[in-house]
């Protein structure tokens, strides 16, 4: 009887996503990963681009082209209340167990997550948010394919970019507000406390392409490592287990701003776009990494033709760098691991992002009928499925994969 009564009991309780404890975490020896089986792991990832962080040019937009102003653009198409409306599916959509599963199936043994802080911020700054419940499903379904995950703070208080990209007001405001800072700080701390005995978790990537090259970098650049420095310490009082990404300035390119690495468990993080495929591209970085015996990693790169992707990534993996690149789903395009279909419904949006609006008289000249509207957003979010998408096997091929 008592034995029936303790498997009622367990039954009944609520089926919450539970964190194991483990003394097994992703780290590094030297200049090399190690993975949850204590061997060297080439890293072959993927970014969940546009996700978390909505960027105007994945939907084929050219002047909409920040969080913010996507935001602000679809409040005009359907209205505040039912804008909140698609952007709930939309993040209940966009990935799903389903596209973690075929991440895997594919190869890639690793996600990169660009996330907006102020999905994990409540309007009174307070640490409450959809993104903790979104980052809990994403792990969740990770650890069920052994897909390791990187949380990538793409958007940060006050941006840390200046740029579309970061969500910013053009400057990179976070490095002069001691208030944005203290929120930054806020947010990793408690992701770090969250996820601290997950061991699925890679690491944290503190800021995503930090302090664009359009800025008095002789200013801001001797900001950037003081920072990471300061995060390092408040995350490590809750996190000791965890590999810290560390982002070169200038679009995660220059490396001459860091000293001598100031934890035991950095990897340093590059990212490449347009330029050759070839070793002196990256000659810095391995020169970095060999000097003071820590890791580097590719975060970002692709964007480009499926030949210039294989021959650099043959160049990375020559030279023993994981990479990660970018992006996993776009609308309409080759460059990705999936394509998603465009209707002639979202052509006729696409049509009015890309016109003229100044004035409530542009919008009203050129806004579509609503039923167009609608029906092209809400067959948007319908063909986000994975079973309504294109795989591109050329692209995925020119990944070795």
């Amino acid at each position: 009887m008592k034995i029936f009564l303790i498997s009622i009991s367990f039954l009944l309780l609520p089926l919450t996503y539970v964190y194991c404890q483990s003394d097994i975490f992703y780290t590094s020896k030297g200049t090399e990963i190690i993975d949850l089986n204590g061997k060297p792991i080439l890293l072959k990832g993927i970014n969940l681009g546009n996700w978390l962080v909505p960027e105007g040019y994945f939907i084929k937009f050219k002047k909409i082209n920040s969080p913010t102003r996507i935001y602000n653009f679809f409040n005009i198409l359907l209205g505040k209340s039912e804008a909140k409306k698609f952007w709930d599916l939309y993040y209940k959509t966009y990935i799903t167990e389903e596209d973690i599963k075929l991440i895997a199936k594919l190869g890639f043994n690793s996600v990169r997550v660009p996330f907006h802080y102020s999905l994990f911020v409540n309007d009174e700054n307070e640490l409450k948010g959809i993104g903790y419940s979104l980052l809990d499903s994403l792990i969740g379904w990770c650890k069920k394919e052994n897909i390791s995950v990187l949380l990538d703070m793409h958007c940060a208080p006050g941006g840390q970019t200046g740029d579309n990209i970061d969500d910013s007001y053009g400057y990179p405001f976070l490095f002069e507000s001691e208030e944005d800072k203290e929120l930054t700080i806020n947010i990793w701390v408690k992701l770090a406390e969250r996820y601290a005995n997950e061991p699925i978790i890679l690491g944290y990537d503190f800021l995503n392409e930090p302090i664009a090259h359009y800025f008095n970098t002789d200013k801001l650049n001797p900001l950037l490592e003081p920072f990471f420095i300061r995060l390092t310490k408040e995350v490590r009082k809750v996190d000791k287990n965890h590999l810290l990404f560390i982002a070169g300035a200038q679009w995660n390119s220059n490396f001459g701003i860091f000293g001598k690495p100031f934890d035991t468990k950095l990897v340093y993080t590059f990212h490449k776009y347009w330029t050759a495929p070839t070793q002196e591209v990256i000659q810095d970085y391995l020169d970095f990494s060999k000097k003071y015996n820590v890791p580097i990693h590719l975060g970002e790169s692709g964007e480009n033709s499926n030949e210039w992707i294989n021959e650099f990534r043959t160049t990375l993996e020559k030279n023993n760098i994981g990479w990660c690149f970018w992006p996993y789903k776009k609308m309409d395009s080759e460059s990705c691991v999936v394509s998603i279909t465009k209707t002639k419904e979202f052509d006729k949006i696409i049509e009015f992002a890309n016109s003229k609006i100044v004035s409530y008289e542009d919008i009203r000249n050129n806004r579509p009928d609503f039923n167009v509207i609608k029906k092209g957003l809400y067959d948007y979010l319908d063909n986000l499925k994975i079973d309504k998408c294109r795989i591109n096997k050329d692209y995925l091929k020119a990944l070795g994969l």
